[in-house]
């Protein structure tokens, strides 16, 4: 008779991405999926990355299938300190980035590095799933801060300081997951202070802010950190790849040589063939016309689902993004968006259900959609089957 392994502590209550489950129903053939949030495979430059690809092999194949530094790759590092001044408003230097395995695992090592199980994180309610999972398995004590249509409440913020006295923050501020909001100036200014004054680590977590499609670019939060307390982290997924994984945090070198240590015995280095595509999608300056072309297509189809979504029954309100990949919808109280996701994939349209995103559950009338994967004539078939689910 086989015997059930006793496994981790901290994998008690652990189950797995409820979103990634989804998927599997959501999958089916014929099926709209407005679930995901993978970009467009129209916006994967395949034929460039094959290009820059053989030209690195050919030239310095024996270098970068080797083994590399956990610090990454040296030129990456060079050609991400004007990218960073630049996209992000932040000045640096090369000793205070480390190349990651998407922006994920920088948020990992930041936990490894700074935080003890039972130590408190505030959060954004709702945010990332693939964050919350992080900080249980990191055996955190999470602690949502409640949001508007503005984002992170900073009153509310500064209110569960005084009461949690946590550990650090994790915020998207710009095209939010799963809300698609974008934190206004004030409040990224008010983070900053708040995170000097009452020394909390603030983990800025950045990965859509090129993908704006309307509006003024806003600086981030860590550009107003005057005292380290802030840690940006990037990633080229939405905007290059996500198959290839590459990521970056910025910090205080102290700080970055921890996550450093914690990274060699979590995947050594980053893949140094992706470092050095990434690397050269910048030095080429291949990656702001691509962003503008990807954009136009993409502004369309967010565009299109907001008209849409003025039509549709059910829905009392719903985010009006200016950039990103998502669009959170709110129904009528009492209406149970997870229950209604089987109706809706059985008339051929699916979506993600809001409640996964809070991390203490509730919130039940929520739901999430995404725009980014479905064409426009695609879009207008799936928001008429929600709107004949939802009526």
């Amino acid at each position: 008779m086989t015997q059930t392994p006793r496994f981790a502590k901290r994998m008690d209550g652990i189950t797995g991405s409820a979103i990634r489950e989804l998927f599997k129903i959501t999958a089916r053939p014929g099926v709209i999926s407005f679930g995901g949030g993978n970009p467009s495979p129209a916006a994967l430059p395949d034929e460039i990355v094959a290009d820059i690809s053989r030209e690195l092999v050919a030239g310095n194949g024996k270098v970068l299938l080797q083994y590399g530094m956990t610090e990454g790759l040296p030129a990456l590092r060079e050609s991400l300190v004007p990218y960073i001044e630049k996209e992000f408003g932040v000045k640096t230097t090369a000793d205070q980035i480390l190349p990651v395995t998407g922006s994920t695992q920088a948020f990992n090592l930041l936990m490894d590095a700074y935080t003890d199980p039972g130590d408190v994180i505030l959060t954004e309610d709702p945010t990332f799933l693939g964050a919350t999972q992080a900080m249980a398995l990191h055996q955190l004590k999470i602690v949502p801060v409640e949001c508007d249509d503005e984002g992170l409440k900073t009153d509310a913020l500064e209110e569960a300081i005084l009461k949690y006295h946590p550990r650090m923050l994790y915020t998207i501020p710009t095209f939010q997951n799963p809300t698609g909001v974008t934190m206004p100036l004030e409040r990224r200014k008010k983070i900053a202070e708040l995170a000097e004054k009452y020394d909390l680590l603030v983990a800025e977590d950045d990965p859509y802010r090129s993908l704006r499609y309307t509006g003024e670019s806003l600086p981030t939060i860590k550009s107003f950190d005057k005292s380290g307390k802030v840690v940006l982290m990037g990633s080229f997924s939405k905007v290059i790849s996500p198959g290839l994984r590459v990521a970056f945090m910025v910090c205080e070198p102290v700080l970055l040589r921890k996550c450093t240590i914690c990274k060699q015995s979590d995947d050594l280095h980053t893949a140094n063939l992706n470092q050095a595509i990434v690397d050269a999608y910048l030095r080429r300056d291949l990656l702001t016309p691509h962003i503008e072309n990807i954009s136009k297509n993409y502004r369309a189809q967010m565009e299109e689902m907001l008209s849409c979504l003025k039509n549709v029954r059910g829905i009392e309100h719903y985010t009006k993004p200016e950039g990103g990949l998502f669009i959170f919808c709110y129904l009528k109280e009492g209406v149970n968006a997870t229950d209604m996701l089987m109706k809706a994939v059985e008339k051929g349209v699916a979506y993600v259900p809001g409640t996964y995103f809070y991390p203490n559950g509730g919130h039940e009338n929520t739901l999430r959609l995404n725009f980014s994967n479905s064409d426009i004539p695609t879009i207008r078939r799936g928001m008429a089957l929600l709107d004949e689910c939802l009526k």
